[in-house]
């Protein structure tokens, strides 16, 4: 399986990325014809060699010719859904656009609908995010991975006004994403950069077990006071088990506490940011019935998982632990059944999907809407995934 993995040792931003593709070996023309199914105008590409520091980068720049209008989110779907572009980074751009105006929303108070993309929705981030979709899909990349970020610090001017680094809207999109500060007054991770590593990347932390074939160097906008680069290792996933992480268990005995109350415990275990929240019929001393509360969360979150415990619980004390987690890349797609639109889960390993599980809400929701058997919404929702994972004869098998 062909993978990527993206070291941001000075952060990311649209520019950056596309320009550790070009270095991995994406040719230019390639990325022209494959952006030149969009329907817009006033751009075009720049490609040159830079130094940021001692390391020579390859620096994509986007011209901008004409003036761009503000575009809300409903309009850059639109641009996409009328495109000339394979379906795959079509969808792929739609969801790190998806991503962007979710966080802009939720900074400003405002309908996802409602938001207007400012500097993200010009020309410019659209062939960002564009080209890199499709520098990912050009290259054959099948899985990409993402080191910690650095966020820089200071004030950046937009058009909401002087904002602090980094920028809400960032920090929104990296919620539960490993990020530190950085050592430069200057904004290292824009929101485009964010919404790309969020929605091409399967996972962040160190970088996997790979066999390298490339490295890439794509250059950003201004010198730093370090090489201020983006490197890119290109190349083959090792084969054995998905990658590891690390993982906080917290578990507490409970024997004195109304059972009708752990629904509660556990929702807002999970709405504090749990993985996983489950109950264990235990024996305790004298022969008294328990309930082992276990919850599964990621070391950042274990001591609000635990003041949750304490807060909503009759426990006194609570034992907490690291454990490793071996987990499948998963991803979801949508198929259309008799009754209606069901979500399927995917479970891939070595780039092949193993498991597909039918979301267990959605078919529910039908079988009481329709009278089907909810056994039998599942059946076909699972058997239409299958079916929609099949190759066609006709697909392009290029590689």
């Amino acid at each position: 399986m062909k993978v990527a993995h993206l070291d941001c040792f000075s952060g990311i931003s649209g520019n950056m990325l596309l320009g550790a593709l070009v270095d991995c070996g994406l040719e230019p023309a390639e990325l022209e014809a494959a952006l030149s199914g969009i329907a817009l105008e006033g751009w075009r590409l720049r490609f040159s060699r830079g130094r940021r520091g001692p390391l020579d980068c390859a620096l994509v720049e986007v011209e901008v010719s004409t003036p761009q209008p503000e575009r809300r989110l409903p309009e850059v779907v639109a641009l996409l859904e009328q495109s000339a572009l394979e379906p795959l980074v079509a969808h792929r751009a739609g969801d790190v656009f998806r991503r962007l105006a979710e966080a802009e929303a939720a900074v400003h108070g405002v309908a996802v609908e409602e938001v207007h993309f400012h500097e993200v929705g010009a020309v410019d981030a659209i062939v960002d995010i564009v080209g890199a979709a499709a520098g990912f899909h050009l290259l054959g990349i099948e899985r990409a991975t993402c080191s910690p970020l650095p966020l820089g610090s200071g004030w950046v001017d937009t058009d909401h006004g002087r904002l602090p680094i980094p920028a809400p809207a960032t920090v929104k999109l990296l919620e539960g994403v490993p990020c530190y500060a950085g050592p430069e007054g200057a904004e290292l991770v824009t929101p485009t950069g964010a919404a790309l590593a969020t929605g091409l990347c399967a996972s962040f932390g160190p970088m996997p077990a790979m066999t390298v074939r490339r490295v890439g160097y794509g250059a950003g906008s201004r010198e730093l006071g370090h090489p201020n680069c983006l490197r890119m290792f290109l190349g083959e996933a090792a084969e054995g088990l998905p990658a590891e992480e690390s993982l906080a268990l917290l578990e507490t005995n409970v024997d004195d506490m109304n059972p009708e109350l752990y629904e509660h415990v556990m929702e807002a275990l999970f709405q504090a940011g749990a993985l996983d929240v489950f109950l264990t019929p235990i024996i305790m001393k004298k022969s008294r019935p328990a309930t082992l509360l276990s919850a599964l969360a990621p070391p950042e979150k274990q001591a609000k998982l635990a003041r949750v415990i304490f807060r909503e619980t009759t426990t006194l004390g609570i034992r907490a632990r690291e454990v490793s987690r071996y987990c499948l890349e998963r991803e979801w797609i949508e198929v259309s059944t008799a009754w209606g639109s069901v979500r399927v889960k995917l479970g891939r390993l070595d780039g092949k999907v193993i498991t597909a599980a039918p979301e267990y809400e959605d078919c529910k929701r039908l079988a009481c809407e329709t009278g089907a058997p909810l056994k039998e919404i599942h059946d076909r929702a699972r058997a239409a995934a299958q079916a929609a994972l099949e190759p066609r004869p006709d697909a392009d098998k290029r590689k």
